[in-house]
């Protein structure tokens, strides 16, 4: 494959990694101070190394990756990053494929109008493609004011607002697909474009100019199809099956459907899948979970022939005990319910990435409604804050071994 990284820098940014960019996965980079009741840190991989076979050997037996998200943070080896060699050996031993935490979003990638700052980028995909991983492309569009750059919120689209806007978006998603084209083939074109407050698509100083938030959605999807004949491009947005998300989730489905209606092409629907227990089901043991409604959703979407994928699994543990072996228990059981479910939809799920495989670097260290009261770190990735693997872990490996 062509690597042609020549572009050359035509503006900096203070630094990716003091962005601070959350949701959806983004932000964390663990570079700050541990959280209360932090394992120490040091980087002690398992005798052995990482468990065989890795996770995504185990997922390959069902035609699909096993991944994860990782940053480029030069010059800060204690981040969930490619400049981290402890947490690199776990990524290469469990992954086939790799997404950009913050690197590919429109606030690290374009500081102004009229520049582009591909550096992190281009590093994580130099990286990958040195150790053998695919790339995921996280995201063209984040279809939310608070997670635009400054300078989109408050752009002047002139006389012919709806051309300029055209114009803007159709640039940028040109300019990045071209850059990656033959290397990256999965892209989360759109990313969270649901007012949770209306219950609609929201509106951003692009819809605005354009006449509508669907005017914006449907001409990223068309032009990164126009580019990109042959990827798949995915929907992406912020929900599972918690009950808590009913009305978010019937919000995609109408998107959804509304994508079809106007013969929008999208091919897939990303599933970020940030599931969580803010609450504990005395039925269950674990979070609640609206298992008929969620299977009535996913029917309703591959129905619609949309394919599937899971693109930033983690769990918050907010309303469990914090004694660890108890807590690693019931976030491996929970998990375990959740992908019983998913890979019910074999045929129709494809890659499964999580959001971070070490819990230091989990984005929802700093997230603020899944810290916990008592103080302690979120035990909601694979593998624990001295790198070691969890029962979380195992029961991923488990799930894929049954559904291979």
């Amino acid at each position: 494959m062509s690597t042609d990284f020549s572009i050359s820098r035509r503006a900096a940014l203070a630094g990716l990694a003091a962005i601070p960019l959350v949701g959806c996965g983004g932000g964390s980079t663990g570079s700050g101070t541990a959280p209360v009741g932090t394992p120490p840190t040091s980087p002690t991989l398992p005798a052995g190394g990482v468990p065989q076979p890795g996770l995504n050997a185990i997922a390959a037996r069902g035609g699909r990756k096993f991944g994860s998200a990782i940053a480029s943070t030069p010059g800060n080896t204690n981040a969930g990053s490619i400049q981290n060699p402890a947490y690199t050996a776990i990524i290469k031993g469990e992954c086939g494929i790799v997404v950009p935490e913050n690197e590919m979003k429109w606030q690290a990638l374009r500081p102004s109008p009229t520049a582009y700052t591909f550096d992190r980028m281009d590093e994580i995909v130099r990286w990958a493609q040195e150790n053998s991983l695919a790339v995921r492309g996280h995201t063209l569009l984040w279809h939310r004011p608070q997670w635009f750059p400054n300078w989109l919120n408050t752009y002047d689209y002139g006389a012919n607002p709806v051309q300029e806007a055209e114009r803007l978006l159709t640039e940028h998603i040109q300019t990045v697909t071209r850059r990656y084209k033959g290397i990256i083939t999965s892209y989360d074109v759109v990313n969270e474009a649901i007012d949770h407050d209306r219950n609609a698509p929201i509106e951003t100083s692009m819809s605005r100019a354009m006449g509508s938030p669907e005017a914006v959605l449907d001409l990223a999807f068309h032009t990164a199809r126009a580019e990109l004949p042959d990827a798949q491009l995915v929907y992406n947005d912020y929900m599972s099956w918690e009950p808590q998300h009913r009305e978010h989730v019937a919000d995609v489905l109408r998107l959804l459907e509304g994508f079809r209606k106007r013969g929008t092409p999208v091919d897939a629907l990303g599933i970020q899948s940030h599931i969580e227990m803010f609450a504990i089901d005395p039925a269950t043991g674990v979070g609640p979970f609206a298992e008929r409604e969620w299977r009535s959703f996913l029917d309703e979407v591959t129905g619609m022939g949309y394919r599937l994928l899971i693109t930033e699994f983690d769990v918050k543990d907010k309303a469990l005990p914090g004694d660890i072996a108890q807590r690693d228990e019931k976030v491996a059981d929970f998990s375990r319910r959740y992908f019983d479910l998913m890979l019910d939809y074999d045929a129709h799920l494809d890659d499964v990435l999580v959001w971070g495989m070490v819990d230091r670097f989990n984005w929802l260290q700093g997230f603020d409604p899944a810290k916990r009261d008592d103080g302690l770190e979120v035990r909601g990735a694979p593998y624990d804050s001295r790198y070691r693997p969890k029962p979380l872990r195992s029961a991923l490996a488990d799930v894929m071994s049954a559904a291979g």
